[in-house]
């Protein structure tokens, strides 16, 4: 009786191999071959986007996502070559992305705004940005956060959702920047002398930028001082320095040439009932 269970176990293995025996060799050699395949694809993909200058973030998770989406589509190929039906596998693959994707909505919104900002730069890492009424350097742009520091050292963390879909400003993309200025003298003041100790002091100074010129102009008649506008360019490492040391210069200068800057004043008018 053993002999005979025996017997028909053996001649179950052999009809088993006869039969899938083929399928199994097959889609081993399948398996084998399209993951050597798709390395080359991968490392391809992977030097393409480096010709291309995408940024560094970018590249790495573009590259994971095709070598997933590769890698699934490879497994489904020789599943279906083992006769496994596919139809039901696809579905339920289908119906757990969706159910993910619904989960994770606001986690996908950043996932796209780091796509849309490595992808169109709007700033890089190093820039002075402000957003969302934040101002700070970018330090780090990731797939789902940007990171911030700001002028006092606080590390803000910004989800890319929103950040993609703001206005941004940034004060770094450019070289050069200009600089707008205000000066009020009083009105007993010698109007053509306070405007040449103003272009005197900017001229001066290495740091405007002599092919721009200095442009002054009387602003505003204004009700306790005339008001000078004052417009220069300058490098953008160089613009609140200059600002803050143009504002001590032009002060510190009027006060030696006696012209006076004036301020509010108020006067006051007592009155006493008998």
């Amino acid at each position: 009786m053993e002999n005979f269970s025996i017997d028909n176990i053996q001649e179950t293995i052999g009809e088993i191999l006869v039969l899938y025996g083929f399928s199994l060799l097959s889609a081993l050699i399948v398996l084998v071959l399209g993951w050597w395949v798709l390395k080359l694809i991968r490392n391809g993909f992977s030097k393409g986007l480096e010709k291309s200058n995408t940024d560094p973030s970018l590249q790495r998770f573009l590259t994971k996502l095709v070598d997933a989406i590769l890698k699934v589509l490879l497994i489904i190929t020789v599943i279906s070559m083992l006769g496994v039906e596919t139809t039901s596998f696809i579905a339920i693959i289908g119906a757990a992305g969706l159910a993910v994707g619904l989960a994770l909505q606001g986690s996908l919104a950043n996932f796209a705004g780091g796509v849309l900002i490595l992808t169109f730069k709007p700033f890089k890492v190093g820039d002075f940005i402000t957003a969302n009424g934040i101002s700070g350097t970018v330090r780090e742009i990731g797939i789902i956060y940007t990171v911030l520091y700001t002028p006092q050292n606080q590390r803000i963390t910004i989800p890319n959702g929103s950040l993609s879909n703001s206005s941004v400003t940034n004060f770094s993309a450019e070289d050069t920047r200009r600089l707008d200025m205000i000066f009020g003298i009083g009105y007993g003041d010698d109007i053509p002398k306070a405007k040449e100790i103003i272009q005197r002091v900017f001229e001066s100074d290495e740091r405007v930028l002599k092919d721009k010129g200095v442009v002054i102009g009387l602003a505003e008649l204004g009700d306790s001082s005339v008001d000078f506008t004052v417009r220069v360019w300058c490098k953008s490492a160089d613009f609140f320095v200059l600002m803050w040391d143009m504002n001590q210069k032009v002060k510190m200068t009027f006060d030696q040439e006696g012209v006076s800057i004036p301020f509010p004043q108020r006067d006051v008018h007592l009155f006493q009932e008998k």
